[in-house]
């Protein structure tokens, strides 16, 4: 059995996040414009760069609740993955830095909570979980590039790689998962 180690959650903000990607949100830090058509009726925040350089692949994940761990940590090389709730219901992450090498830095491992109005646009090379359910019927949507979806099915062992995808199983790489201490 691996061994847990235990990541204790913080409210994703731009602050916290900045090492792994961009608050997605109104409330992000940004300055916002206005509307040269609609006026104080709509403003506009521009908080992420997205970077892609193939067709997007939109979806909407369903989450059901599952344990609080991280049995794998994937990183992608050509695009910012987005994650962006509907439903206003809050998620969970687990995510490190990109690194120069091809496995994830533990050390600097986070978990964060998102409140159910922000999203988070990785860094390219961040390492993350899928995001994690603090309540069943969580709608995600995942914007990721589509060789990406091809990539996750191309299984070697208990991981999955590609031009833009590098899933590797954190117990048979480290000995250990990560989970998050509610």
């Amino acid at each position: 059995m691996a061994a847990t180690r235990f990541l204790d959650p913080i409210a994703a903000d731009a602050h916290s996040l900045a090492p792994h990607g961009m608050l997605i949100a109104h409330e992000s830090g940004v300055a916002p414009s206005r509307s040269t058509f609609y006026g104080d009726a709509l403003t506009l925040v521009k908080p992420a760069r997205m970077i892609n350089d193939d067709d997007i692949d939109l979806s909407v994940a369903r989450l059901k609740r599952r344990p609080m761990e991280a049995l794998w940590l994937e990183r992608h090389f050509k695009h910012t993955q987005t994650f962006l709730p509907l439903g206003g219901k809050p998620f969970a992450m687990i995510l490190s830095p990109p690194t120069a090498g091809d496995l994830p830095d533990l050390d600097r491992a986070q978990a964060f909570v998102f409140a159910g109005d922000q999203g988070v646009a990785l860094h390219v090379g961040t390492w993350h979980e899928f995001p994690l359910a603090l309540e069943d019927g969580t709608d995600i949507v995942v914007l990721l590039r589509r060789q990406t979806v091809r990539d996750l099915t191309r299984k070697e062992g208990n991981e999955a790689v590609g031009p833009d995808l590098e899933k590797r199983d954190l117990e048979a790489r480290f000995g250990t998962r990560l989970a998050i201490r509610f």
